[in-house]
């Protein structure tokens, strides 16, 4: 036990909480039912998941060159746009019932993709306009999204004021966090501590039941989000004049998406019975497309680069002849 230490994986810094959250809510409620701030903590998903997306705001950096920018756009764009086409085709063709899989899970899980992955993959194999993309889609981030989509197909009841109060945190700290750098620097810095937060929060809301109820259904979800979303994202890069790298590594789903149902229940309580088993979904596409998405994205850099060398050798051929 000594050298015992727990393992890390993808998404670890909000799973591990809202797995520590559901096993207290399933073997012993009543501590979270104990009152004082513990109990505030339970009760207050919706506060912290805006105190969350403050602090993600401020994080991010709205600077970038137009070919980064028209590229993160393509790929954003065709991500989000694949969410709404199968999260709405699962309502209005399936009675919102995919096996096991809602809209609510599939437009929330899709279309916020896990930023922080797509820098390390880009990192390591993409160019200047592949890593600089980020800055645009890290723009899609929270349950904005989810909720006008939802709203205006009619599936939920939300009016516009709880839309423009759900981006205003995000707004409000990309804000500061652009004008002022000392304020950018102090906020970015509580993204991980409020994650944690947030995780537990929404594990505390949860039971064992649930968290099975949405395994193999979450697992359908990372497969879906990575490769059937993935085909299409990679494809509209290369349309665009890139490599595919970037449409590759963008097709994944962010940790903080966790926190979507969740959020979209706090307004609209017909969300209240699915938001547990959604979030437990989602929460199984963090994980599943973590593992899948750089390794559909080192399949097609190192296509790339076999192309290149078949041109390379081709063209040393006629230039000898």
């Amino acid at each position: 036990m000594k050298n015992f230490k727990i393992p890390r994986i993808p998404g670890d810094t909000i799973v591990y909480p809202m797995i520590i959250g559901v096993l207290l809510n399933s073997f012993i409620p009543q501590l979270l039912n104990i009152g004082g701030f513990f109990t505030s903590v339970k009760n207050g998903t919706g506060a912290l998941v805006g105190v969350f997306l403050f602090f993600l705001g401020a994080s991010l950096d709205i600077k970038s060159t137009p070919k980064a920018i028209k590229k993160g756009a393509v790929i954003i764009v065709t991500k989000i746009a694949m969410a709404i086409i199968i999260g709405l085709g699962i309502a209005f063709i399936f009675n919102d019932n995919l096996l096991g899989l809602s809209s609510l899970a599939v437009i929330g899980g899709i279309s916020v993709a896990n930023n922080a992955l797509y820098s390390g993959i880009t990192a390591q194999f993409g160019d200047d306009s592949d890593k600089g993309a980020v800055a645009i889609t890290s723009l899609s981030v929270g349950p904005t999204v989810t909720m006008i989509v939802l709203s205006s197909a009619g599936l939920a009841s939300i009016s516009i004021g709880p839309i423009i109060g759900s981006i205003l945190p995000l707004i409000l700290g990309l804000i500061l966090g652009n004008v002022f750098p000392f304020m950018k620097k102090a906020l970015a810095s509580c993204v991980t501590g409020s994650i944690i937060v947030v995780g537990f929060a929404l594990g505390a809301n949860m039971s064992l039941i649930q968290l099975f109820q949405g395994g193999l259904s979450g697992i359908l979800l990372g497969v879906i989000t990575s490769v059937v979303v993935g085909a299409i994202t990679i494809i509209m890069d290369k349309v665009s004049g890139g490599s595919g790298v970037a449409g590759a590594a963008i097709s994944s789903t962010a940790a903080s998406a966790i926190a979507n149902p969740a959020a979209l229940a706090e307004i609209d309580p017909a969300y209240l019975v699915i938001a547990p088993i959604a979030t437990s979904q989602i929460a199984a596409s963090v994980i599943i497309t973590s593992f899948l998405t750089p390794a559909i994205t080192g399949f097609i850099y190192k296509r790339n680069q076999k192309k290149l060398e078949k041109t390379t050798i081709s063209s040393e051929a006629v230039i000898t002849k």
